[in-house]
C-alpha cells in the first residue's frame, strides 16, 4: 500500500496527538510493508500566525490531493480575541466544507477494565456500545449569521438551516450503520421548537422506508441527554443535527 497522508497538527494538544499517531502509522508501515508519505501543513491558529488565514489555500489543496487527512486540534486562548470568521475554528469549518465532510462518527464503547472509571454507576452502564452520527456540514455552523447595533444595543443571530438533501444523506449513513449493527436508530432533534428539526424528523422518517429492517425512534435532545445518563445501553446508533452539538 502506498498512500499520502496530510498531517494537520494545528494547535495545543494537536501537536502531540498527531506526532504520536504518525509514529504509530510509521510502525504499521514497517510491519506490513506499506509506504506512507507524510505531508505537514498548518491549520487553525498556527496557520493564522504564519499566513494570516486559518485555512491557507495550500493546506486545503494538499488535503484534496491526499489519500487521508489527520487533524489534531485547533484554537486556543491566544486567538480568542479575533472576530468570528477569523478565528482558528473557522479554518476547521472551512476544511469540512471544502472536503465535503458531512458525517462525524463518534463511537462510544465501554472497555471492561475501565468500567470502574466511568462517572456513571456500574449498574447503569450495561453493555455500552453506542455510535453517534452527527451532521457536520450544515445547520447553524454554516447558516447565515450577523451582528448589528441598533439604538446603542447590540443584536446577533445565527441561522439554523437544513435542506432535504442534507438531511437525507446523513440519515442514509446513520441507517446504513444501524443495519450493520443491531438495527436500531434513534434520531435526536428539537422538533417541538425548531422548524429545521421538524424538517429533520420528517426527512428521517421518510428515509426509514428504504431501511425496513431498522427500528427508528425519535427523541428530543434534552430527553436523549438524560436517557444517556440513566441507561446508555438502550441506544445503538444515534443521529443528530449540528444544532445539538452540545449533546
Amino acid at each position: 500500500m502506498k498512500k499520502t497522508i496530510v498531517l494537520l497538527a494545528g494547535d495545543g494538544i494537536g501537536l502531540e496527538v498527531t506526532a504520536a499517531a504518525a509514529n504509530v502509522l510509521k510502525e504499521c508501515a514497517r510491519e506490513f510493508h506499506h509506504q506512507f508519505e507524510f505531508q505537514e501543513h498548518p491549520v487553525g491558529g498556527a496557520a493564522i500566525d504564519i499566513t494570516g488565514a486559518p485555512l491557507p489555500n495550500a493546506t486545503i489543496d494538499a488535503c484534496r490531493k491526499a489519500d487521508a487527512v489527520f487533524l489534531g486540534a485547533v484554537g486556543g486562548p491566544k486567538w480568542d480575541s479575533l472576530p468570528v470568521g477569523k478565528r482558528p475554528e473557522s479554518g476547521l469549518l472551512a476544511l469540512r466544507q471544502g472536503m465535503g465532510l458531512f458525517v462525524n462518527v463518534r463511537p462510544v464503547k465501554l472497555l471492561e477494565p475501565l468500567r470502574g472509571m466511568s462517572p456513571l454507576k456500574p449498574e447503569r452502564l450495561g453493555d455500552l456500545d453506542v455510535e453517534i452520527v452527527r451532521e457536520l456540514a450544515g445547520g447553524m455552523y454554516f447558516g447565515e449569521r450577523g451582528n448589528v447595533t441598533e439604538s446603542g444595543k447590540e443584536r446577533s443571530w445565527d441561522t439554523e438551516s437544513y435542506s432535504t438533501p442534507e438531511v437525507e444523506r446523513i440519515a442514509a449513513f446513520a441507517f446504513t450503520r444501524a443495519e450493520s449493527r443491531s438495527r436500531r436508530l434513534c434520531s435526536v432533534d428539537k422538533a417541538n421548537v425548531l422548524a429545521s428539526s421538524q424538517l429533520w424528523r420528517r426527512t428521517v422518517t421518510a428515509t426509514s422506508s428504504v431501511y425496513p429492517n431498522v427500528k427508528l425512534e425519535h427523541m428530543y435532545v434534552d430527553n436523549a441527554a438524560m436517557q444517556l445518563t440513566l441507561r446508555p445501553s438502550q441506544f445503538d446508533v444515534i443521529s443528530l443535527p449540528t444544532c445539538s452539538a452540545t449533546f
